[in-house]
């Protein structure tokens, strides 16, 4: 019978090894992100979700572009302003600072921001069109 050969002596894998040799691989992206949530990502969503739904409303809508801004570059007599229409070039600037930052003492959690970014989106709308802003609602007269 012949004789067996001893296998040969492996050598010990270092510390960072494991196993299968991926202990100490990294994960692609390293420290993870954080998820994109803050206020400008919630402000330009809720903007993005109200004038979608106008411009599937209104078909004056269609071609207007929305902007968004952090402050407005004039001060109107009767106070800050929120947006600013433009019909020359089809569009419509949301100033968002103001929209944010200017809401009632009391007001100014994340429910009452959405309804204040939301009710500017319907009221530059409404200047837009020239109409009211709860006319560009719903048709709520069969109801």
């Amino acid at each position: 019978m012949p004789r067996r050969r001893p296998a040969p002596p492996v050598a010990p894998r270092g510390a960072r090894h494991g196993r299968h040799g991926r202990l100490g691989r990294s994960e692609v992206v390293r420290p993870p992100l954080p998820p994109l949530d803050g206020r400008l990502d919630r402000f330009e969503l809720t903007v993005g979700s109200a004038f979608e739904y106008l411009r599937g409303t209104w078909e004056e809508l269609r071609d207007v572009r929305v902007e968004i801004a952090a402050m407005p570059t004039h001060d109107r007599g009767d106070g800050i302003p929120r947006w600013r229409v433009d019909h020359a070039d089809k569009r419509i600037s949301l100033f968002r600072v103001p929209i944010e930052r200017l809401l009632p003492k009391g007001h100014d959690d994340a429910m009452h921001r959405r309804a204040a970014i939301e009710g500017a989106v319907f009221q530059a709308a409404a200047e837009y069109v020239g109409r009211e802003p709860w006319e560009l609602g719903p048709d709520t007269s069969g109801y």
